[in-house]
């Protein structure tokens, strides 16, 4: 099974240490270093999800020519994910978060390196062409948007274009819905459902206007992650439409960071597999759950979600 992963690459930097004391220069924490840890954030984090459910993810991004993007290659290589598609552009930075963490898993801060500008030139060429060979190639599209310049209207229409009857699932930043006209399921959380719709999102009955006013703009079928309240899918595919609250199931949670990325990944799964979109919702859920017990972007496995 081929999942095209097409979106903002990341990677994630981990600077962890313990903190004893607060600086004498500024009321801040003194973090005394004692390691790095790597690892793949973004639409890197979908792929990587998408392996550990045992398919293949064929990742289109953008990188720079510098320290990061070797060492995002190498962890992908280590996942047994292909980085041939990967369009690297000298005058960009590969994008970076850089976390200074507490043993105890306490962020202290976080020091974000990147490029937001629209690609130009040559890039754009050969960003559209590895788009359209993914998508030819894929039994599902994920569009992952973290609004650093490589989903672009172009590619959106590029992905649409060469899907044919294949499932296009976005996981969406931009608060313009109707940039996303025409692909089958749009995954915003609730922040981002509100800032699109510009309501408040508190009841059911705010995630249900909302569910159906990103339809009305999008043509899409929404599904609203609402955090400790679950999910809001608005199935308009189904023979009649269909609004369900789908709780959440996290018993515990350490870190949220990256739950949306497993949940694309694994919706997309499931559409490619011939589910339901309900029935993949629920799965997709179920694998947030899992996700945001563990700390940092993380992934699940076919193992975990099995009942």
């Amino acid at each position: 099974m081929n999942i095209a992963v097409i979106g903002d690459l990341m990677l994630d930097h981990f600077v962890i240490g313990r903190v004893d004391r607060i600086s004498p220069e500024a009321p801040v924490p003194v973090v005394r270093f004692e390691k790095d840890e790597f690892r793949l954030g973004g639409a890197a984090n979908v792929a990587a999800n998408i392996r550990s459910l045992d398919a293949t993810a064929l990742i289109v991004g953008v990188v720079g020519t510098d320290d990061t993007a070797e060492t995002l290659r190498q962890l992908l290589r280590e996942r047994g994910l292909a980085d041939d598609r990967l369009v690297p552009v000298p005058s960009r930075p590969t994008t970076r978060k850089v976390r200074v963490v507490t043993t105890r898993n306490q962020q202290v801060a976080r020091v974000d390196y990147e490029d937001e500008a629209a690609l130009e030139g040559p890039a754009v060429d050969a960003l559209l062409a590895a788009v359209r060979s993914a998508s030819q190639a894929a039994q599902a599209i994920v569009l992952s948007d973290y609004r650093k310049g490589v989903v672009t209207p172009e590619v959106i229409a590029a992905a649409r274009s060469a899907a044919g009857s294949i499932p296009i699932i976005v996981d969406p930043k931009v608060p313009d819905a109707a940039r996303y006209a025409g692909v089958t399921v749009l995954t915003p959380n609730h922040h981002e459902a509100e800032l699109m719709t510009g309501t408040r999102i508190r009841t059911a009955d705010d995630a249900r206007a909302a569910a159906r006013m990103l339809h009305a703009a999008t043509g899409a079928n929404i599904l609203i992650t609402w955090g400790e309240h679950g999910m809001w899918l608005y199935d308009a595919s189904a023979t009649s439409p269909i609004d369900l609250h789908i709780p959440a199931t996290a018993r515990e949670v350490a870190d949220v960071t990256g739950a949306g990325d497993t949940v694309v990944a694994t919706l997309a799964l499931a559409l490619a597999r011939g589910e339901s979109l309900s029935d993949a919702a629920r799965l997709a859920n179920r694998a947030a759950g899992i996700v945001v017990g563990k700390f940092g972007a993380s992934t699940v496995t076919r193992g975990e979600l099995e009942p």
